[in-house]
């Protein structure tokens, strides 16, 4: 593989924070209820913020951060399921309103595994450009495709995005191990953005959606076999052991799916940071959220040996074994 080295990590999140108190409101739920179920206590929600606009306060920093000029990028990869248009794409926006006239921008939609499959595209990219450099960015507006109405769906879902900046610069931070899988069998089982067929020439009579649909159970018992099965065949694939790793930077879906998953492995809850009490399910951007948020505070130190693992609709999961 070729040499992905991390430059920046970054993050920007909606200012409107919704609590689980404000959703009892609006939704026939209470505190108690959701935390017991998720984990989760808040989400941020984008009011007067767009998926875009989000992605921009990202990149930026992320230029800023790493001390590279816009037109030095070779390559902006958005993941998202939740862009605002259907085109422009977001990374093209992204790369028109920072200036990167020289980077190739496209998204990719593979829901909560998009930042690790992104991250796994733009390491092939670079593989074959040294001394290119790229953004990856996961970010959501998960917000717009909820039904406010529906508890079981409603109270899941949060807006944010985070991602970082790589370079092939020929040093040790890097991909290790990458294992990517989808079931498109089970791709009905989580579905969110289906929209109606109305033409002159006929429509399609079906009852569809765009809000999310799910069924739960089915889910997280997906996440809870695919996922821990994904970390081991990278873990072998890297030739490293599951104690050798730092942190376990799982998407934040479940507490419960996360705590699962290390009892599965036979490890410690230590190795699964959290935060999802504070975002919610950002899908996309629920890795680089907690990686971004793990380097700010100290807790990743370069070296360290990680796995980034994420899970959900297509159904999809992926992970990624870096040495930061």
């Amino acid at each position: 593989m070729g040499s992905f080295a991390i430059k920046a990590v970054a993050k920007s999140v909606p200012q409107k924070i919704v609590t689980n108190d404000d959703l009892t409101k609006v939704l026939d739920t209470s505190d108690e209820w959701i935390k017991r179920r998720t984990g989760i206590s808040q989400r941020h929600i984008a009011v007067n913020e767009s998926n875009t606009e989000m992605g921009v306060k990202v990149a930026n920093q992320l230029l800023e951060k790493s001390g590279i000029d816009a037109d030095e990028l070779n390559f902006i990869i958005v993941a998202t399921m939740s862009s605002d248009y259907q085109t422009p794409s977001t990374a093209a926006s992204i790369q028109g309103i920072i200036g990167a006239q020289n980077a190739m921008a496209f998204d990719i939609n593979a829901a909560c595994s998009g930042f690790v499959y992104g991250s796994t595209v733009l390491n092939a990219l670079l593989a074959g450009n040294p001394g290119g450099k790229g953004i990856i960015i996961g970010e959501e507006k998960l917000s717009k495709l909820v039904d406010w109405h529906d508890r079981s769906t409603a109270v899941l879902f949060g807006d944010g995005a985070a991602g970082m900046l790589v370079e092939n610069d020929g040093s040790s931070s890097q991909i290790l191990a990458e294992d990517l899988k989808t079931y498109g069998q089970l791709g009905s089982s989580l579905t969110a953005g289906h929209f109606p067929e109305d033409t002159p020439f006929g429509s399609n009579e079906k009852q569809v959606s765009q809000y999310f649909k799910m069924d739960g159970h089915l889910v997280y018992n997906f996440a809870t076999t695919k996922a821990p099965a994904s970390i081991q065949r990278a873990l072998d694939q890297a030739g490293l052991q599951a104690d050798q790793i730092k942190f376990f930077v799982m998407h934040q879906a479940n507490e419960r799916i996360v705590k699962r998953v290390a009892k599965k492995l036979s490890l410690s809850m230590d190795k699964f940071p959290l935060n999802i009490s504070d975002y919610g399910n950002t899908a996309a951007a629920s890795e680089p959220l907690l990686l971004s948020e793990l380097v700010d505070k100290g807790k990743i130190k370069r070296g360290d040996y990680l796995a980034l693992t994420g899970f959900g609709g297509g159904l999809t999961v992926g992970t990624m074994i870096i040495r930061y």
